[in-house]
């Protein structure tokens, strides 16, 4: 199994790991034959990248930081819980308030038992799904990494809970923000950024209220955009004036955002996006936590085809945790481009003269 950009030539290709809607439902489950009819279709749905059965890495099995069953329920507990508080706050009927909280921290301990029971060390996101459901899919992946974070600092149930509940639901107030302006495939007026901007509060509004979610974790919607600097929003705040766990979600926020297609642009490479924030340490972001952030995600994950030093085209097989960029990787084509018929595993922290440079289609 191995993951590949939709821009190449996949009809007939079978379908390794499903593609999920905005509800998590499965959209095309694996197994399936691609035809080019449904590759264009998954094109006009914001598809960027597959899961594709491949002979030459049929023994390598991507593992998500958390189990299908458990994405699937997060996703469409998230979906339905923010519609439920949207349609309460409107009073078009009156949700069962107590209930959200209930539903959401059933979904939370599933995410916080997957994480737990990680045996790699190091957290991969490998769902694939359409560009309509990515608040929701954003929202549970973001509570993945922040949860993650949590967990490598220690935090007890109360914390890990709270922060947990407030990163699935950082963005809920962009539920409020009208659609022709989240979802411009393109960069924003002035105006429609401050527009944009008041989703932070719109969250914190509709969280304060709800029974069974922590004003702790209503906090985490009201300040994950803002900056150790102060130049972040609403508030421009600065520091510990921003609670730990906001910090925490501003982070997972930014790297989520950057490795997933949105209308206006591709994804970034996970390792790109780690460059990013890395280089945002003490201005924009936590440094501690940034530092702590870096040991505990996947920056080549497993699957991703990759181009080394030496040229040659390589598959991530496994994670070295200690080495996070230096994982086992196996060749596929040597340092002309030709294919090999008997790929074979390299551990880079055995080859030090041989490194990633690149991802590789």
């Amino acid at each position: 199994m191995r993951l590949v950009p939709v821009t190449l030539s996949l009809v007939d290709a079978i379908l390794a790991r499903p593609v999920l809607d905005e509800k998590g439902m499965v959209l095309v489950g694996s197994g399936v034959k691609l035809s080019e009819r449904m590759i264009t279709r998954l094109k006009q749905l914001g598809v960027s990248s597959l899961y594709i059965e491949d002979k030459r890495t049929e023994d390598i099995l991507i593992v998500d930081a958390i189990s299908d069953e458990t994405r699937r329920t997060a996703v469409n507990t998230v979906y339905n819980s923010m519609l439920q508080m949207i349609d309460s706050e409107r009073g078009s009927r009156r949700a069962s308030r107590p209930q959200i909280g209930r539903e959401l921290s059933k979904v939370f301990q599933d995410i916080l038992a997957d994480l737990k029971g990680n045996k790699s060390g190091l957290i991969s996101l490998a769902s694939i799904f359409t560009v309509d459901g990515y608040l929701y899919h954003h929202s549970v992946n973001v509570a993945v990494l922040a949860t993650a974070i949590g967990l490598a600092k220690g935090y007890g149930q109360k914390e890990i809970t709270e922060l947990g509940i407030g990163a699935l639901l950082h963005d809920i107030g962009c539920t409020k923000i009208p659609p022709e302006i989240m979802n411009k495939p393109g960069v924003y007026s002035d105006l429609e950024f401050e527009i944009v901007k008041k989703h932070c509060e719109h969250g914190y509004d509709i969280l304060r209220t709800q029974d069974g979610i922590s004003l702790l974790s209503a906090h985490v919607a009201l300040q994950h955009h803002e900056r150790m600097n102060g130049t972040g929003y609403p508030r421009n705040l600065k520091g510990t004036e921003i609670s730990e766990y906001a910090r925490i979600v501003a982070i997972c926020d930014v790297y989520e955002a950057l490795t997933s297609k949105r209308l206006h642009r591709d994804a970034h490479l996970p390792h790109e996006a780690l460059e990013f924030i890395m280089g945002g340490g003490t201005t924009m972001f936590d440094l501690n936590l940034v530092r702590l952030f870096a040991k505990n995600v996947a920056i080549y994950p497993v699957g991703m085809t990759v181009r080394l030093n030496t040229n040659e085209t390589a598959v991530v097989v496994s994670l070295n945790p200690e080495y996070p960029q230096r994982p086992v990787v196996r060749l596929l084509t040597d340092e002309r481009g030709n294919r090999l018929d008997m790929p074979y595993d390299i551990d880079l922290t055995k080859e030090l003269t041989m490194m990633i440079v690149s991802y590789s289609e």
